[in-house]
């Protein structure tokens, strides 16, 4: 979901300010970081990051305990084929089932499977741990810090 409008005019690059430069800096460095310690948890797990991103986003979708591969795309910023390569490695590995929806035979459904779930709680639980290190620095709708 697109955060919402901002009132505020855009800033424009003669407008920045020393300490915009600073708060940039901080925001990557910190980003940078979280990023790192969940390519590494999920590695630790024995997992891709990106089998661990596609976990994730199986169980984020609003609503339902599936996702299409089209969902998942989106969620992941990836081609559609590069998706079903990797909900096939996921499927392999004993993570993920796939089945087609009743309604509408042309979608694919990616559903967690025991051993993707609890991979996902472990993973989820320390993210979830690590994302406090932001609480000074931004609020995260619906984490509360």
């Amino acid at each position: 979901m697109p955060a919402p409008p901002s009132s505020d005019p855009p800033v424009t690059a003669d407008a920045l300010t020393k300490s915009d430069f600073e708060a940039l800096s901080e925001f990557r460095y910190r980003l940078r970081r979280f990023l790192n310690f969940s390519e590494s948890a999920a590695r630790d797990e024995g997992i891709t990051p990106q089998q661990y991103l596609l976990l994730l986003h199986v169980k984020g979708i609003p609503g339902r305990d599936w996702a299409s591969i089209r969902e998942l795309a989106e969620r992941l910023q990836a081609v559609h084929h590069s998706v079903v390569a990797l909900v096939a490695r996921c499927e392999k590995a004993g993570l993920v089932t796939r089945r087609q929806n009743e309604s509408d035979r042309r979608v694919v459904e990616v559903h967690l499977s025991a051993a993707g779930d609890a991979c996902l709680m472990n993973l989820a639980a320390q993210h979830r741990n690590e994302l406090s290190t932001f609480a000074d620095i931004f609020h995260i709708r619906g984490v509360h810090l």
